[in-house]
């Protein structure tokens, strides 16, 4: 039960594509230092699993591409790479997942019909030990794994790769294993710059794209991609199946046609992913769904062939200093510019003029509760104070309780104009509204308090206003 509600996390990948990384010592030792409880690394080296041993560092290993042949034909190999490879460190080393291959259908030999009865072999060996409940066996895709995309709710699934997903998403649903894919919005704003918007794919659009068929709004490239995947496993009533993504970040230098490859926009896609995700807002298609996430990488790999950016993925570089600053936590302010305001100033936290998020005037009572219900519910907005006999349920109305629900998730999220929508109902603005929203507070408070004529008992009723004034003023 723990497990099921712990919320969604983020991880890092550990590649180590590179003749110049530290040792797998070090490297698990600035993965602690630096908090981060979820791993993942791409063989069952040795030497790395011994350096995860006793950390409390929840571990994906992986199985290589060309592995797949001996795991699928034979039992006893599974058996005895399990043997080897994973009881002698089990469960000092915390083993989650068992990836079985990588993004095969990109692959330049086919080999996703090995996949399949490698899985199976795995897990079969997995029962044997009675670590199958504890250990759970996937295999990851790339998005290409997909013919259409855009709109998300038309997303499905290429049908050249149907005698290989069939079987595979038949496993997962049986035992109840996550469909592993790697994001990256990067190259969707690389490749195509006059579609994708670097704003939308870095969390910082002040637009929504709508989905013409659902209505659903998508301020971001990474949460439309993963509902994409959603509605193409619906449309193969695969409805139980969870996404998990096993990569996904942005680097930090490119070639100098990779003008968007730079560490402010490295910077500013993780951090806005990571507080995304340890919200639990979930996506459009899927609110408040746990979405588990690994950042693409831990380390710059310089052994990576291709483009300038493949070798700039990571968070550090090999001395173990930070390419930039990053906070794993999730709760720092989201990252990049603030909107400027009519007056040319920044809004929000992150300028020099204080905003408020409050209910809109125009908006119906139907869809003021409908916000205030997700706000308090997906949003996480803390809506205690405003129930019966709390600080804030007075005045009892929806307006009221309404703006003090959108303000709470407006601040949590940076004050940014998205954080501020709720689909229309919500309306930023730049005066203090306690004033406009509790006059007949205010009035009772003068009048009631502090007209005696008695100095003292003047003295005593201003202090007792100032502070019922403070407390109406945290309500917004």
């Amino acid at each position: 039960f723990a497990v099921l509600c712990r919320g969604s996390i983020v991880g890092v990948c550990y590649g180590r594509n590179a003749d110049d990384l530290p040792t797998p010592d070090k490297a698990v030792d600035l993965i602690q230092q630096h908090n981060i409880k979820y791993a993942r690394i791409y063989d069952a080296n040795i030497q790395v699993l011994k350096a995860f041993a006793n950390t409390g560092i929840e571990l994906m290993i992986g199985i290589s591409n060309s592995d797949l042949l001996p795991f699928s034909q034979f039992q006893s190999n599974a058996d005895t790479w399990l043997k080897n490879n994973i009881l002698p460190y089990y469960p000092a080393t915390k083993i989650t997942y068992i990836t079985v291959g990588a993004e095969v259908t990109e692959a330049p030999n086919n080999e996703s019909a090995l996949v399949v009865p490698a899985m199976h072999n795995i897990l079969t060996s997995l029962k044997k030990l009675g670590l199958h409940k504890k250990i759970k066996v996937s295999t990851t895709h790339s998005l290409g794994v997909l013919s259409r995309s855009f709109p998300p709710s038309a997303g499905a699934f290429s049908s050249k790769h149907a005698l290989f997903l069939k079987p595979l998403l038949e496993f997962l649903a049986e035992n109840q294993s996550p469909f592993m894919i790697d994001i990256y919005p990067y190259y969707a704003y690389r490749d195509s710059p006059s579609n994708v918007s670097l704003d939308y794919a870095l969390f910082q659009s002040s637009s929504e794209v709508i989905d013409p068929n659902t209505g659903l709004l998508y301020t971001n490239m990474f949460d439309a991609q993963i509902d994409a995947l959603y509605f193409a496993l619906m449309a193969l009533n695969f409805r139980t199946i969870k996404v998990m993504v096993t990569e996904t970040g942005w680097p930090s230098k490119g070639s100098p046609k990779e003008t968007a490859a730079t560490p402010d926009n490295a910077q500013i896609y993780n951090a806005n992913l990571i507080r995304h995700v340890i919200n639990d807002t979930g996506t459009p298609a899927k609110p408040g769904e746990d979405v588990d996430v690994y950042i693409f990488s831990l380390f710059n790999e310089n052994r990576k062939p291709g483009l300038e950016s493949e070798r700039n993925w990571g968070l550090f570089y090999p001395d173990q200093t930070s390419v930039y600053n990053l906070d794993f936590s999730g709760r720092g302010a989201v990252v990049g510019m603030p909107t400027p305001n009519s007056n040319g100033t920044a809004g929000g936290f992150n300028g020099t003029t204080k905003t408020w998020c409050i209910a809109s005037s125009n908006a119906t009572q139907l869809d003021l509760q409908n916000a205030v219900d997700w706000a308090c519910s997906t949003g996480n907005v803390d809506c205690s104070p405003i129930q019966p006999s709390q600080p804030c349920f007075q005045p009892d109305n929806l307006a009221s309780h309404a703006s003090y629900a959108f303000n709470a998730y407006y601040q949590q999220n940076g004050a940014t104009d998205i954080a501020c929508t709720f689909g229309g109902t919500g309306v930023r603005v730049d005066k203090d509204p306690s004033n406009a929203l509790f006059p007949s507070v205010q009035t009772l408070l003068h009048r009631s308090l502090c007209l005696g004529s008695d100095a003292m008992h003047f003295l005593n009723c201003k202090l007792v206003y100032f502070a019922l004034q403070a407390m109406i003023t945290a309500c917004i």
